[in-house]
């Protein structure tokens, strides 16, 4: 009697993972709770890459008791490779499904959602969707910096612009992208954004070059993450990211910079010196400008949404005033090529 075809997984997740004891088990455990897609499961493909902490011994216990969950060690760093981007080269080469899906560690799947994601990419004719999960804060300094920073990104990467196929901006969010698999081969994989510290980005410029449908959205409902649970990490990630984002342009950075000094941090200091020790105009400009940092607040909250608004919303002035701090570092460790950290690795930098 022969026996049946083997049906592959309909999707293959490729996760790359490095030093990630505090988010792998969670990411795995949501990621569980998506099997399957349609009548297939789907493959879970743990791309442990010199993790030097409990990372493989974390995935490899769950993978005992998960036959759709594989963990496999990524090879040594090689020349002229970053190591994200290596280790989802690595992963996608092992993986199965008609689609990929690449995400990062430190996010967390709403049940069921990728089915319904995948339903959505094959009813609408996409090649590629990418979500901006939803972000999570605790700390004072993350409430503080990440709506800021995912604001002017927001800004910079207007969703009606990406999502315009005639339009050249094109952006991606590495912590999920879900990418037909013969698409991403034709592309050339991240073999052709190897030694990018940006590779969602310019894997995105690439695909929507070549006129790839693709769509890229807030992840709200669909995905969460908590990006950095402390201040060096989100200092270093930002400081590697940033001058990058803004398109290594100079102007664009001191237009940002001297927009966000006027709006926010001339006005916080030099209003209430105004209202409390000028007398006449000045006392009434003081005022004014108070007004107006009242009205900014009112704004942003409005901007905001979820969990903690009130408390993002009063940390407006100390999100602005960080926010340039690491861009401006940002900037300058690229501008005079000095190396940055991630993960434990260093990296040269280029202006």
């Amino acid at each position: 009697m022969t026996a049946p075809p083997q049906i592959g997984p309909s999707v293959s997740v490729v996760l790359p993972a490095r030093n990630e004891e505090e988010n792998i088990g969670d990411c795995l455990r949501s990621l569980l709770d998506q099997n399957p897609v349609g009548e297939r499961e789907i493959e879970i493909i743990v791309a442990d890459d010199g993790s030097e902490d409990q990372t493989a011994v974390i995935a490899r216990d769950i993978a005992a008791t998960n036959h759709c969950v594989r963990v496999v060690t990524v090879p040594p760093l090689p020349e002229g490779w970053i190591g994200k981007p290596h280790a989802l080269h690595f992963g996608a080469g092992l993986a199965r499904g008609e689609w990929l899906l690449f995400l990062d560690a430190d996010t967390r799947h709403r049940p069921g959602k990728l089915a319904d994601v995948v339903e959505r990419a094959e009813r609408e004719g996409l090649d590629w969707i990418s979500f901006s999960p939803e972000q999570e804060a605790s700390t004072w300094w993350e409430k503080a910096v990440m709506p800021f920073v995912f604001r002017q990104l927001a800004r910079r990467f207007p969703l009606d612009r990406v999502n315009e196929p005639s339009d050249p901006l094109a952006a991606a969010n590495g912590q999920y992208i879900l990418v037909r698999r013969r698409v991403y081969a034709a592309l050339g994989g991240h073999r052709m954004v190897r030694n990018c510290v940006l590779e969602d980005v310019e894997l995105a410029r690439i695909a929507k070059q070549a006129e790839v449908p693709m769509r890229f959205e807030q992840g709200r409902g669909i995905a969460r993450t908590r990006m950095y649970r402390r201040f060096p990490e989100m200092w270093r990630g930002w400081t590697k990211n940033l001058f990058l984002l803004y398109d290594r342009d100079y102007g664009a950075i001191v237009r940002a910079s001297g927009e966000l000094a006027c709006r926010y941090l001339l006005p916080a200091a030099c209003g209430p010196a105004l209202a409390l020790l000028g007398s006449g105009w000045a006392a009434g400009a003081g005022a004014g400008l108070l007004c107006y940092l009242a009205w900014e607040h009112w704004r942003y909250g409005k901007e905001l949404s979820g969990e903690h608004r009130g408390a993002r919303t009063a940390l407006l002035l100390p999100g602005a005033l960080l926010f340039l701090l690491v861009l401006w570092n940002s900037t300058l460790r690229y501008s005079r090529r000095k190396e940055i950290e991630w993960k434990g690795r260093r990296y040269r930098t280029t202006a």
